[in-house]
């Protein structure tokens, strides 16, 4: 487990790098964490990201590559451009969120 002060705040990443505690996301906090992935936020990241949060905030769960590609919010070809090299997995992160279940 790691502890990490980004944009002025203090966040705890479990082993896996997944903020531990989803309330600590902020924008700020997404752009940093996208940046030091090589990954500049465009609308369509945003559109994801608020999607993939959104539907945290209703199940408690972080929404899986079947769940994001199935709500019609972004392609699967594009899903994958956005977010390359485990795009469930890397959408959770930049979203605050655990690691989607069935993420390996």
């Amino acid at each position: 487990m790691a502890t990490r002060e980004i944009a002025g705040k203090t966040i705890e990443f479990d082993d896996d790098g997944y903020m531990k505690n989803p309330q600590d996301w902020s924008k700020e906090v997404c752009e940093v964490l996208a940046a030091e992935q090589g990954i500049g936020l465009t609308d369509e990241h945003w559109k994801v990201i608020n999607f993939a949060r959104d539907e945290f905030n209703k199940t408690q769960e972080s929404p899986t590559l079947r769940r994001i590609t199935k709500s019609g919010v972004i392609s699967t070809k594009d899903l994958y451009a956005f977010f390359p090299n485990g795009p469930a997995g890397k959408i959770a992160k930049l979203a605050g969120l655990h690691k989607p279940t069935g993420c390996i």
